[in-house]
């Protein structure tokens, strides 16, 4: 709770110099504590009010003297507003700091954020995606929304961030943006690593991250059926534009290469593989990580279609990839002549090769893991989900093998 805070000035008479002048004093009064400074001003006894706290008369010695104790007197309330401003309680010890100059150098939270962000664009392009930069940029505004929600603030000292504030935090961003909870989580995410960078630096004393917990929910993935990809693969579009973005999904799908991955390939990606088959090789924009693919020959069929497509000479890319957001229009439009009744993005194409292409005819999930590009397994789970027919035909096959050898015991058992 913020204290009051009074100002006066009085002066000193027991402090009188030799020529007859006593010293102002400015009294600051904060919960009926006294902070009392020097104006640097000195005023003949007989011309200074008491009762008032300012100079007698409206001579102009009396005017520049009382308008300067207006401006300590204004200078003080500034300092209240500052105070406020960086997420503090007005005390006696914030505003004793204030007006003493005693304030120590603050880390600000915005202005680290911020920080943070103007390197992430700096390296642009060699150690961080376009994406990253937005997904850090939004967080750096929901981070300012929010302490002008919460605190009527612009920025705050990292040391006043604690456990209540990251819960409060994540409430906002449920409540007010209406995040749901993977978004809101995501976010809290980014967040955490701003604190993460203040810990390392030595800044923060104590995690404010300790005690909390969210956990990302898993998300059921859409992928197409054998069934869909064929209604897809066997659509012929009288729109020429139509026609390409089916055929680079369907690339996508028989590569399980990402949009960004898809644009960027180029002839210097294909290479013989291993098999003396032809390979895509190709270090992943968002992870870095390498996928080496073998090429199916659907996707072969596509990359051979539009070698001399003008954009792929032009350009000097594989494929004439249009921009995210038109790929994902066109392909609303691909899906409802194709009757496929699910939100056709273009990562889908990505789910699909996970699951419909590779386990369910087999693949090993660590093979998967590879092509995709992964990391580690668990991150292959989450986009594989292993569809009901291939366990129900995994399933047939041990039902076969227990049947045999039930037999092979009974017919054992009847020879005996």
């Amino acid at each position: 709770m913020n204290a009051k805070v009074s100002v006066l000035f009085y002066a000193r008479r027991a402090k009188k110099t030799t020529d007859g002048l006593i010293p102002i004093y400015q009294r600051i009064t904060v919960d009926g504590k006294r902070i009392e400074v020097s104006t640097k001003r000195y005023v003949e006894s007989n011309k200074w009010s008491v009762e008032q706290g300012r100079m007698k008369g409206n001579t102009t010695e009396a005017r520049s003297l009382n308008t300067y104790l207006e401006m300590l007197k204004a200078k003080v309330y500034e300092y209240q507003k500052e105070i406020i401003q960086e997420g503090l309680e007005i005390s006696f010890d914030t505003m004793r700091s204030k007006v003493l100059g005693t304030s120590e150098n603050k880390r600000m939270l915005i202005t680290i954020f911020q920080d943070h962000n103007n390197k992430v664009e700096a390296l642009l392009g060699d150690e961080f995606a376009p994406g990253t930069l937005e997904r850090y940029k939004t967080s750096l505004k929901h981070t300012q929304d929010f302490l002008q929600w919460k605190y009527k603030i612009s920025d705050i000292d990292i040391k006043q961030i604690d456990h209540a504030f990251i819960c409060d935090y994540e409430f906002y961003l449920r409540s007010e943006r209406k995040c749901n909870n993977n978004t809101a989580v995501k976010y809290i995410k980014n967040f955490g690593k701003i604190i993460r960078l203040c810990m390392a630096n030595g800044w923060l004393d104590k995690n404010p991250f300790v005690n909390y917990k969210a956990k990302v929910k898993e998300v059921e993935r859409v992928f197409l059926t054998w069934d869909e990809i064929i209604a897809v693969q066997e659509k012929v579009f009288t729109s020429e534009r139509l026609n390409l973005v089916k055929d680079i999904f369907l690339f996508s799908c028989y590569t399980g290469l990402a949009y960004i991955d898809v644009k960027q390939l180029t002839h210097k990606n294909i290479s013989i593989g291993i098999d003396g088959e032809r390979w895509i090789f190709k270090n992943r924009q968002k992870t870095e990580t390498r996928s080496s693919i073998p090429l199916l020959p659907p996707a072969m069929a596509i990359i051979n279609k539009y070698k001399d497509h003008p954009q792929c000479l032009i350009e000097e890319k594989l494929l004439p990839v249009l921009s995210n957001q038109k790929m994902n229009s066109y392909l609303k439009e691909i899906a409802d002549a194709c009757g496929i009744n699910k939100e056709l993005t273009f990562h889908i194409a990505r789910h699909t090769f996970a699951t419909t292409v590779t386990l369910t005819n087999g693949v090993p999930i660590e093979s998967v893991s590879k092509m995709l590009g992964h990391k580690n397994l668990r991150t292959t789970q989450h986009y594989a989900k292993i569809l009901d027919r291939k366990v129900s035909d995994d399933m047939l096959l041990l039902k076969e093998k227990l049947s045999a050898l039930h037999q092979q015991a009974s017919k054992k058992a009847a020879g005996e």
